[in-house]
């Protein structure tokens, strides 16, 4: 049975949604998919949207949830139609199985060959990276989500690329934010790839009060964390005032498996942002921890929020992922831009509207920012609750909302 922290009012909404909407097929047979035109008007013409994800590898949860997340958006922004300004919808999905190389190839074959008109994806910041020169050479707009490398909008970034998906910095500094405090010791725990470095480096520019007196980096496929909490004890336990190992952590591995070791013992908490799900089960274990997440279903109550928790459970008996929202402002994004256009697909168009552009996701308004297109969003100050039991679906209770302008995000780009 799910439990949630907020049952009484999720119950509430769920009733509420019933009133005002109704169950709409969702139209998705195979890896390419379209929609009934049906109630749409006339239909003039096409939009291909190529969505290169993580089916297979590491990231394959990651990528499966976005999916899910991009199908319920598109059908939620057009009223079911998947047509906008009398253009259908027509999306084709390819497998970039968390390898740059291969991620690189799809896009190009899907820009040329494919003829897409724009592109979303992908799931790993590496492939992100390898596919960023791609969207230039080929002059057509690539929207990243949930990818989170600071250099995708920052150092590696070009006009042609968007983000909808937090990056690195939104994560670190809202953490930091949460955590903050004068006189706090700090050693971070990250996977030695751009994801982790990205987010420790932000997440120590961030910290005001406190120190980071120690960085720890292991392989992304870590399984053993023995040998770590050994030596992130042995840089903290003779440290003063409060101690935090601040995890940082994607895919496989239990890093908070070091709570079994002899950290609590020496004083030292765990803390870390927000994950999947299945990523999170372990947080039960930890009432009262606190840090920053970019999405939990119970948090935002806005309207798309409403009806992607509603729907969620109505077609897969649970509550929305991490992951499944983004892959929803990634849609509302691109529809929300060839409202714009009018349905024009040419990049100068395209890019003359998003810059600016705000819009409305589960989370609340986004907005792409014109200088670096990354979009600012606010983030969730989170505690674990206390007397929280283990389950799937973590007890997770809102401490506040932080807003997007409270997280001053760097511009990295040399625009």
């Amino acid at each position: 049975m799910l439990t949630s922290p907020d049952g009484e009012w999720l119950l509430g909404w769920r009733r509420q949604a019933r009133r005002w909407t109704g169950r709409v097929a969702l139209a998705a047979a195979g890896v390419a998919w379209t929609a009934s035109a049906q109630g749409a008007g006339e239909v003039r013409g096409e939009v291909r949207v190529a969505h290169i994800y993580s089916q297979t590898g590491p990231l394959e949860a990651y990528g499966r949830q976005t999916a899910i997340g991009f199908r319920l958006g598109l059908e939620y922004a057009t009223g079911g139609t998947m047509t906008v300004a009398s253009k259908r919808l027509a999306v084709v999905e390819h497998d970039d199985k968390g390898q740059p190389e291969l991620g690189r190839a799809l896009l190009a074959a899907a820009y040329s060959t494919g003829k897409a008109d724009l592109a979303v994806g992908p799931t790993s910041s590496a492939v992100a990276l390898a596919m960023l020169p791609v969207a230039a050479e080929h002059r057509k707009i690539l929207i990243v989500e949930p990818a989170a490398a600071d250099a995708i909008t920052g150092e590696r970034w070009n006009r042609y690329v968007f983000r909808t998906g937090r990056n690195s910095s939104q994560d670190a500094i809202a953490n930091a934010i949460a955590l903050d405090r004068p006189g706090l010791k700090l050693a971070t725990l990250a996977q030695d790839s751009p994801f982790g470095r990205d987010g420790v480096r932000a997440f120590r520019a961030a910290i005001r009060r406190g120190q980071v007196v120690h960085e720890e980096y292991l392989p992304a496929n870590t399984e053993d964390f023995t040998s770590a909490a050994q030596r992130l004890a042995e840089r903290l336990q003779d440290q003063p005032g409060r101690k935090v190992v601040w995890v940082l952590w994607a895919g496989t591995g239990n890093p908070y498996s070091m709570a079994d070791a002899d950290l609590r013992q020496r004083g030292i908490e765990l803390s870390t942002g927000g994950n999947t799900f299945e990523g999170m089960r372990q947080f039960n274990r930890l009432p009262g921890m606190q840090g920053a997440t970019h999405y939990y279903y119970a948090f935002s109550r806005s309207r798309p929020n409403l009806w992607l928790v509603n729907q969620h459970f109505l077609r897969y008996q649970q509550p929305p992922d991490l992951f499944t929202a983004g892959g929803f402002a990634a849609a509302m994004a691109v529809v929300s831009a060839l409202q714009r256009t009018g349905g024009g697909t040419e990049a100068q168009q395209l890019i003359r509207v998003m810059e600016g552009m705000s819009f409305d996701t589960p989370k609340g308004t986004m907005t792409l920012r014109r200088e670096d297109h990354q979009a600012l969003q606010s983030m969730y100050h989170f505690r674990v609750a206390a007397g929280a039991s283990a389950g799937q679906v973590p007890d997770l209770r809102l401490v506040r909302e932080i807003p997007a302008e409270d997280i001053a995000v760097p511009v990295r780009n040399r625009r």
